[in-house]
C-alpha cells in the first residue's frame, strides 16, 4: 500500500527540482513554459507567475493529452516544463504524471511564496 508520503518521494526523486533563481532566470530568457498547478481559488489568493498556464493538477492528464479535447495546445512534449504549486508537492506530483506522458523536460520550482520573495516577474 501506497501512502502520500511515498508518492510524494517517488515524485521527487523523478522531477528535478530547479532553483527559484534559476527559474526566474528561464522565464526571463522565455526558454521554458511555466505551469501553475493550484486551484484558482488559490491563484487569486496570491497570483502567480506572469504568463504561467494555469493547469490544476487534477485536469493535467487531461490538458496535457493531445488526444483529448481539452489539450493545451501551448504544452510541448519536447519543450522544457517548469511547474509551480504552493510549496512543491502538487507540482512534484504532475511532474511526475507528465513525465509518464512522454514529457521528458520538466522541472519543480517549489512554492509560488519562493517566486515571489525572489522578485520573479507575477500576475496578481
Amino acid at each position: 500500500m501506497k501512502t502520500a508520503k511515498i508518492y510524494l518521494s517517488e515524485a521527487n526523486s523523478e522531477v528535478e527540482k530547479i532553483d527559484t533563481n534559476a527559474a526566474i532566470e528561464k522565464h526571463r530568457s522565455n526558454s521554458a513554459t511555466f505551469i501553475d498547478v493550484r486551484d484558482s481559488a488559490e491563484i487569486d489568493k496570491t497570483g502567480t507567475i506572469k504568463n504561467a498556464l494555469r493547469i490544476p493538477r487534477g485536469m493535467i492528464e487531461f490538458i496535457a493529452d493531445d488526444s483529448t479535447a481539452i489539450y493545451n495546445p501551448n504544452l510541448k512534449k519536447e519543450a522544457e516544463i517548469i511547474l509551480i504549486c504552493g510549496a512543491g508537492g502538487q507540482a512534484a506530483l504532475a511532474g511526475k504524471t507528465m513525465k509518464e506522458m512522454g514529457y521528458q523536460n520538466v522541472k519543480n520550482a517549489g512554492g509560488i511564496s519562493d517566486w515571489d520573495k525572489n522578485n520573479g516577474p507575477m500576475d496578481k
